[in-house]
């Protein structure tokens, strides 16, 4: 039997077949065309301008939920899946504006950080955006939070230390008039409400020193600073609290360092750290203090031989009134508002200060500033 009619047929065949798949794939693309215009076709003229204008998170969604606009904080933030869709919790607030047909505010927290080791607060408002679409707009909050909880524990903490204080000051005066024909028992009276008078006084003083440090003009107009007088100064100032815990200060470490800021505020961190070194040390140890100048920066290092401070505690140095043993701090006098101090001098002037400390081995607290290099600007300092 001749097949050879076999061949033309076979290749007509396949040659149909081949068209019929091109033809398939051409309406696929079409359709997947005329899908993606039918979804976009009805946002408004100008959102892609207001969403280059927005600082906060912009998300347009389509009924399924994914993500057809979005604004370069939404995905900063997290909003956005990896698949382009939209957070869930936010798709709980585009599903309530579909369903009741109004708009939603709410405020929520999404976490932070692909372990979630955080959260972020948001300020979420949802509405429909034509017929097909839902618009988000999601402000980040967190940092206002952040404040806001900040303020509420130094008032709560505030109220808490100038409360001890002033009570003591108001129980002895009245023992005051009690014994007002006792005159060993007024000086001793008169000795404990000058104590705690000062006390109230440091307190004041430390909580307006802080508040200043912590405003924009804290440094308006920065002097050339030398760090050898600054060591000077906050050493001298701890001679006698020193002598009288019988703990030795030795200075020492590169001479000729300058920085650009405050002497006054840059004693007063250093006097700090001292006067803290000092505290809490045993007697008959020794607190050094060294200077090292490595690259441009200018380290101040405050090393004691005391107590130490716990792992889990040293992060927590700076914050207000944190205090690593408080009954040790009430009996020397401490507000437990020095460190903190320290820190916002030290940012003010552009440096940052560390921590390394080991129980039971003692502590350095490190004082890094840009160093003031400039010839020109040395000699002046000389001159000074």
């Amino acid at each position: 039997m001749d097949s050879t009619w076999l061949v033309p047929v076979a290749l007509g065949f396949g040659f149909l077949v081949g068209v019929g798949l091109v033809w398939l794939i051409h309406l696929a693309a079409l359709r997947g065309e005329r899908a993606h215009l039918v979804a976009t076709a009805s946002l408004p003229d100008g959102v892609d301008a207001v969403f280059d204008a927005l600082d906060s998170a912009g998300i347009v969604v389509d009924p399924s939920n994914n993500v057809v606009k979005a604004s370069a904080a939404a995905s900063a933030l997290g909003l956005i899946t990896k698949q382009g869709g939209l957070h869930s919790k936010l798709g709980e607030i585009v599903d309530d504006v579909r369903r009741h047909g109004v708009p939603v505010t709410t405020e929520l927290e999404i976490a932070r950080g692909p372990f979630g080791e955080a959260n972020n607060q948001l300020y979420a408002r949802a509405a429909r955006l034509g017929v097909r679409h839902v618009l988000v707009l999601v402000e980040d909050r967190t940092e206002s939070h952040r404040l806001d909880a900040v303020r509420r524990d130094f008032i709560a903490n505030i109220s808490h230390e100038l409360k001890t204080p002033i009570g003591a000051v108001g129980l002895l005066a009245e023992a005051l008039q009690v014994a007002s024909n006792e005159p060993d028992q007024v000086r001793r009276f008169a000795s404990r409400l000058t104590k705690e008078s000062d006390r109230l006084a440091r307190i004041t003083q430390e909580i307006i020193e802080l508040s200043r440090l912590q405003s924009a003009d804290a440094l308006i107009e920065p002097d050339l600073v030398s760090i050898d007088q600054v060591v000077a100064h906050a050493v001298d100032q701890n001679r006698v609290a020193s002598e009288a815990e019988a703990v030795s200060i030795i200075a020492g470490g590169a001479k000729n360092a300058y920085v650009h800021g405050d002497q006054a505020l840059l004693v007063t961190a250093l006097d700090n750290l001292v006067s803290n070194a000092i505290n809490y040390s045993p007697r008959g140890s020794r607190v050094g203090v060294g200077v090292n100048c490595t690259d441009g920066v200018v380290e101040i290092a405050v090393t004691d031989q005391g107590v130490g401070i716990a792992e889990d505690e040293i992060d927590r140095v700076f914050e207000r009134f944190f205090r690593t043993d408080p009954a040790r701090s009430r009996h020397t006098g401490g507000t437990g508002l020095g460190l903190s101090i320290v820190k916002h001098v030290v940012q003010n002037h552009g440096g940052d200060v560390r921590v390394w400390s080991q129980l039971g081995r003692g502590s350095t607290f490190t004082i890094r500033l840009p160093e003031a290099t400039s010839l020109n600007e040395l000699s002046v300092g000389e001159t000074k």
